[in-house]
């Protein structure tokens, strides 16, 4: 009787401790608030992800699929279209805290690059932090996986 007492809690804890492996972040999520989505994929060992929709009402209301990055300080990237764009490179796994670390992401609206990293939630939520070299000062985004087959963008 002891040995089952003894299995059954092994099993819950196990069931309770959410874990997540490297490549669950992997694939495509949506802002909470609707206003972007971005697939994060895998080169080698390094997590990028690019846009592959936003919300062309807000800003300068210029449609999604010719929207530039004009805000960029490299007068050489200002012809860059939005979508498609690659805004987050460099995030590697941490399997001690299961997060992705030590990534730039980039702040199309302002031209510029922030410290990056991200964590899933225990109940599946994607938190993106973007800071300036201390996590505290910065913001986070929260994003939820997309389920493609009922995926409606509006």
């Amino acid at each position: 009787m002891k040995k089952n007492w003894l299995l059954f809690l092994l099993l819950c804890s196990i069931a309770i401790s959410a874990q997540y492996s490297e490549d669950d972040v992997l694939g495509k999520w949506i802002a909470e608030d609707r206003s972007v989505a971005v697939e994060v994929f895998k080169v080698n060992q390094n997590f990028r992800a690019k846009v592959v929709w936003f919300d062309d009402r807000l800003g300068s209301g210029i449609p999604m699929h010719e929207r530039k990055d004009t805000d960029n300080p490299n007068p050489k990237l200002r012809h860059r279209k939005i979508i498609g764009m690659e805004i987050l490179e460099g995030l590697k796994y941490k399997p001690g805290s299961q997060s992705w670390e030590n990534g730039k992401i980039y702040d199309a609206t302002s031209g510029r690059y922030w410290d990056s990293s991200a964590r899933i939630t225990k109940t599946g939520l994607l938190k993106v932090r973007g800071y300036w070299k201390f996590k505290w000062i910065g913001k986070t985004m929260t994003f939820i996986k997309i389920n493609e087959s009922s995926f409606t963008k509006k």
